[in-house]
């Protein structure tokens, strides 16, 4: 989508075996969100000032500053075109470039919303939303990230004067890594200790103003700076994250969030009538949001790498060209599980927005049945899927080759600015522990006749899953989802249900559960990649547009993601008994098979994800092919190319060609 002149890549196109333009609707979820977004993203593609082509030469100081240029214009052009909330992240979406606002309006003020009563909500609400305090979220500290429950931050009560006095007793418990703090942010969500009475009463959150709103100066007691560069060039470091810490800073008790614990003038904590699990729906919304960038991400290096594939060519020469690098099944074999896993997560955050509303619902009903399920399901899939993204991007960038090292071919940036995500809102390894522990709950539950929900309803039917025998008897009987599906139930539940007898050995069900920690993180790998490989096949049962030819392709990518993943987690499913050596074949057989049926569709398949030239930010993943005269005319701008002779040729190189070093300034 965009880049003018000749379409190289207009053969490849010519080969789709389905309307690419209804799979786009597919991708974007609804006609209503595909012209949204390819309204907007044009928008700010058209758009100058948004410039990013430049990034990766820039010093921290001018990346910051340009960072700050671009979040005030993009507010300016919301305000001007009278953008709808729907429109306005849309457009920061398209921006492209990690900033304070992110934090602002994806944490900041859901937390409020979530955790403030009807009058903090009326009070800090309007302000946020106008942006006259830009807001962060303060959690994570030096000596604490995913124990939330040991932050060492304090707010002590003062009765007398009816105040919190919020505290940083130690240098660890010095606030650490929010996004926005560093050097922007007008106020945060603070999470402390709450102490009152000399009581401690957990972990709450605190609204507390960090800077002048006149002059921009921290306020007293008040010690914030930003922690330094991070992990690649431009990438996240557009972004301030902060470190901050506290001595005896006082605010009003009413800046305590306490739509659920309320502190009373007197200092006795009060338990309000809304239930404490409210607070989840927030974090299933954030995680929500997290396997939706996923997707993003995943199908961004998916296409720079799919469209260079099929630009680069590569030995075997014939009739004067040589063969396309994606026509090698070597490329394809790690390409093209690749593509299929950017559509299935795309469809599991689709449901995922659907859990969160039925959830959102039921916490309002006061049904808080699902929840633990809930929150199991989506600490899974925030684990799976931006651990797999990450890998993948890496990944894209090797089937890139040499050229795929480059800044301009996007995917170094693209990596940078991704892997954060295997470690804030929860890291990988501990979430998974988190799905593990609920997982071993579920399959103790089961003797006493509890019916598991949700995700984990296979495992209401364990005991056939246990005697299941794979009928599968020749290649194309992996092309039924049925059979796929219970392959997959039956791999998970016997690990489950192994996961569990290993831990009814122990005298200590803890000690046990911290020696089996790696076995059952396994296991919760296992339940959550068949959670994206059930939803997937459920996607396939509803109406899809675009007729035949769109859903058989969406057939192929799922049964390629799902065989993918039996070829990779081999071991699992024959352990288990789940195939036997003789099935594990025949579905290797079927997916060299798939990959030759998703070849002419390839290109279309990345096209339907509708990203413009300037989202995309890569060279190799232009729209038009025209790779190599771009390339070419970028490695010109380098700054480096400024002058003929470099800076030092007369101190340093000089010298040493003459043999003059002992007289050179070294």
């Amino acid at each position: 989508m965009e880049s003018g002149g000749v379409d190289h890549l207009a053969g490849e196109r010519s080969k789709a075996q389905f309307d690419v333009d209804e799979m786009k609707i597919v991708w974007a979820g609804s006609r209503h969100d595909f012209e949204l977004s390819d309204r907007i993203s044009r928008l700010v593609a058209s758009d100058p000032a948004f410039r990013k082509d430049n990034r990766v030469m820039l010093s921290r100081k001018e990346l910051f500053k340009n960072t700050l240029r671009k979040a005030a214009y993009a507010w300016k052009r919301i305000i001007e075109l009278r953008l709808t909330e729907e429109e306005a992240t849309k457009l920061r979406f398209y921006v492209d470039e990690a900033a304070f606002t992110d934090l602002h309006w994806g944490m900041f003020v859901p937390a409020i919303k979530g955790q403030g009563t009807d009058e903090q909500q009326q009070k800090w609400l309007p302000l946020a939303h106008r942006m006259q305090i830009i807001g962060c979220y303060a959690q994570t500290e030096l000596g604490h990230g995913s124990n939330v429950q040991g932050l060492e931050t304090t707010a002590t009560f003062d009765p007398q004067a009816d105040e919190f006095v919020i505290h940083s007793p130690t240098l660890t418990s010095s606030k650490w890594w929010p996004g926005g703090l560093g050097k922007v942010s007008t106020h945060a969500v603070v999470y402390a200790r709450l102490i009152t009475d000399g009581q401690e009463q957990g972990v709450h959150g605190f609204i507390v103003q960090l800077r002048s709103l006149d002059d921009h100066m921290p306020l007293p007691g008040i010690t914030i700076g930003d922690i330094g560069m991070k992990f690649g060039n431009g990438a996240y470091n557009t972004m301030d994250n902060g470190v901050m810490r506290f001595d005896n800073v006082r605010i009003p008790r009413d800046q305590m969030l306490m739509r659920v614990l309320q502190v009373t003038r007197e200092g006795k904590c009060v338990e309000s009538n809304v239930p404490r699990q409210l607070i989840y729906g927030t974090m299933v919304y954030v995680r929500q949001t997290i396997v939706a960038d996923a997707s993003r991400a995943l199908s961004r290096a998916v296409c720079i790498a799919t469209r260079y594939s099929a630009v680069r060519r590569q030995f075997g020469a014939q009739n004067g060209l040589e063969t396309q690098v994606i026509d090698y099944k070597t490329q394809q074999s790690r390409l093209f599980p690749l593509i299929a896993s950017a559509y299935a997560f795309r469809f599991v955050g689709e449901w995922l927005k659907w859990l969160y509303t039925d959830v959102t619902q039921r916490l309002q009903a006061n049904d808080f049945s699902t929840l633990p399920e809930a929150h199991a399901c989506t600490a899974g899939l925030k684990s799976l899927t931006t651990s797999v993204t990450a890998d993948a991007i890496e990944e894209c960038r090797k089937l890139c080759g040499g050229h795929g090292y480059l800044c301009s071919s996007g995917l170094p940036e693209l990596f940078a600015v991704y892997v954060p995500a295997c470690t804030y809102e929860g890291d990988n390894v501990v979430l998974l522990l988190q799905v593990a522990r609920f997982l071993m709950k579920t399959v103790a539950q089961l003797p006493s006749g509890k019916k598991p929900v949700g995700t984990t309803a296979y495992l209401g039917r364990v005991e056939h899953l246990m005697q299941y025998r794979c009928g599968v008897q020749n290649a194309e009987d992996w092309l039924n989802p049925s059979v796929v599906l219970e392959v997959f139930e039956a791999r998970a539940a016997r690990m489950c249900v192994n996961r569990a007898q290993k831990l009814g050995s122990f005298p200590n069900p803890e000690e046990g559960f911290a020696e089996l920690s790696a076995f059952l993180a396994e296991a919760a790998v296992a339940h959550c990649q068949l959670i994206v490989v059930s939803k997937f096949i459920e996607k396939l049962q509803q109406d899809i547009p675009g007729g035949e030819g769109v859903k058989q392709q969406l057939r192929n990518l799922c049964n390629i993601y799902a065989l993918n993943l039996i070829n990779r987690h081999l071991g699992d499913f024959l352990s288990t008994g789940a195939i036997s050596a003789k099935q594990a074949s025949l579905a290797n057989d079927q997916l060299r098979s798939l990959f030759s049926q998703v070849r002419p569709n390839a290109i279309a398949l990345v096209d339907a994800f509708n990203y413009t030239d300037h989202y995309l930010g890569s060279i190799l993943g232009c729209y038009d092919g025209n790779v190599y005269p771009k390339l070419y005319d970028e490695a010109w701008k380098d700054p480096l190319n400024d002058s003929v002779v470099p800076d030092g040729y007369q101190e340093y190189i000089r010298p040493m060609l003459k043999q003059q070093l002992r007289n050179a300034r070294l």
